[in-house]
């Protein structure tokens, strides 16, 4: 078995989408890379999704994660945000089945709760989170960016058992099965 796999998360958008890479090295985390796409909103719908579908090949291409964590569309109420979101999300998950990386899938509660144990938590309270455990110094401007990262933490969350065969179901879990691991200030 593979001692070490890298995990793309992808925050899905038609005008920014936002991905990450982080590598699971069993009982801690490190992130490699966090970034934005953008995408015009002169452009062609159709256009665009190529663009999504060719932007995730270039990174899968690059770093060759092993798994692919994305965020499901939340319910709204405007149907066409949600059509073009959840297009956007599909093209993004087809990139990672045409080189064959699994491909999983988290709400934004789900994402929210196992980063801070709020499934209500603002962007940037997951940002300062994520700052915190990935030691990134000055958490990034870009929302999109560390959205794609939460998603990616939170599958290694749902996945990483530790030596004990024990597995943690966010950040909460552990935080309290691990309280040796918080930096102090």
């Amino acid at each position: 078995m593979k001692s070490e796999r890298i995990i793309l998360g992808i925050d899905p958008g038609t005008q920014v989408m936002g991905y990450g890479l982080i590598v699971d090295k069993g009982k801690k985390i490190e992130l490699i890379t966090l970034d934005v796409f953008k995408f015009s909103n002169k452009e062609d719908q159709a256009l665009r999704l190529k663009k999504i579908f060719e932007s995730v090949l270039k990174v899968i291409d690059e770093y060759h994660p092993d798994e692919l964590a994305i965020e499901a569309p939340f319910f709204g109420k405007n149907v066409q945000s949600m059509l073009k979101l959840g297009r956007a999300q599909g093209v993004a998950m087809a990139a990672g089945l045409y080189r064959e990386i699994p491909i999983f899938e988290y709400s934004p509660r789900k994402i929210k709760q196992s980063i801070t144990g709020n499934g209500n938590a603002s962007k940037e309270q997951v940002a300062g989170m994520l700052g915190n455990l990935l030691k990134m110094g000055d958490v990034p401007q870009l929302m999109d960016a560390t959205d794609a990262v939460a998603v990616a933490v939170c599958h290694y969350f749902q996945r990483v058992p530790d030596s004990a065969g024990k597995s943690y179901t966010g950040w909460k879990s552990f935080l309290d099965q691990n309280p040796g691991r918080m930096a102090k200030k």
